[in-house]
């Protein structure tokens, strides 16, 4: 699943670089989406193979953290590039005139960078709900494949209902702040198509959001399921299959979902095929 994941990741991406047809606010976000799930699934999964390989699945306290800061930042960075590519279609089939004006490089690169700063702000957060409490023992044993802050609360030996309630409502507050932009853009969008006497053109416009669409339901779908599995589930099977699926089948998955669905990559790739071969 690793070497998929990085292998359709970084086939995208090349493919979006080098095709000048490509150069576009909607493929700028994409790539940049995929070099965020490429670093999602390196916060996880090679130290999982390392652990197999020694047979000796110990990380350190600083490992830890780090582990759980990276996750944080590329998940919540994966949840703000998803809405700001929704808006990006919204702009497109809503305002297709004043597009190339609102989407200027300036603007995507503002996005981006907001999407960014917002990630910080809520690792910021969790940091304040997680490391305020004390461990028990030198060694202890979390129920998972990786460091989740769910899983270090439960560590302490005190008391950290409060610490938990700040940690699901940061949770909530920036999960529901993206697919609610999500929601809007898609109505709106929706809206506009329904509005539409041209049936080629509703064609058309579900044909280019369906990739996108597809790509929000995996990623929410499996990141619900993940939320729940650990809030609600004591079974630490249960927690790890549904952590496998938001960490590492995720992103395996995104880049086919889209290359298959989309007829402008499928020409670049072949484009690019033709080149080489």
């Amino acid at each position: 699943m690793y070497i998929l994941a990085l292998f359709g990741n970084l086939l995208i991406i090349l493919t979006v670089s080098t095709d000048s047809h490509l150069h576009t606010p909607m493929y700028f976000f994409l790539s940049n989406l995929y070099m965020v799930d490429i670093g999602f699934i390196s916060t996880t999964v090679p130290r999982v193979i390392v652990d197999i390989k020694s047979h000796c699945p110990v990380i350190s306290y600083v490992g830890c953290l780090t582990q759980m800061s990276l996750l944080i930042i590329f998940g919540c960075m994966d949840c703000m590039l998803l809405a700001v590519m929704a808006y990006d279609r919204f702009v497109a089939i809503c305002h297709p005139l004043y597009y190339q004006a609102i989407m200027n490089p300036s603007r995507c690169a503002f996005l981006l960078l907001g999407c960014f700063f917002l990630s910080l702000v809520e690792l910021l957060l969790h940091y304040g709900a997680v490391l305020n409490f004390s461990n028990c023992g030198d060694y202890i044993e979390i129920s998972n494949f990786f460091c989740d802050p769910s899983e270090i609360l439960k560590l302490s030996c005190f008391d950290t209902v409060t610490n938990s309630i700040v940690r699901y409502c940061v949770g909530a507050l920036f999960g529901l702040l993206p697919i609610s932009g999500i929601i809007f853009s898609y109505f709106k969008i929706v809206s506009s198509i329904m509005r539409s006497s041209s049936s080629s053109g509703k064609h058309k416009t579900f044909s280019t959001c369906g990739s996108h669409l597809s790509i929000v339901c995996l990623f929410y779908g499996t990141a619900l399921g993940e939320y729940f599995s650990s809030s609600l589930s004591h079974s630490p099977r249960s927690n790890a299959v549904a952590s496998i699926m938001y960490s590492a089948v995720t992103p395996m998955l995104n880049p086919f979902i889209y290359s298959l669905r989309n007829k402008d990559i499928k020409t670049a790739l072949r484009n690019i095929l033709s080149r080489v071969f």
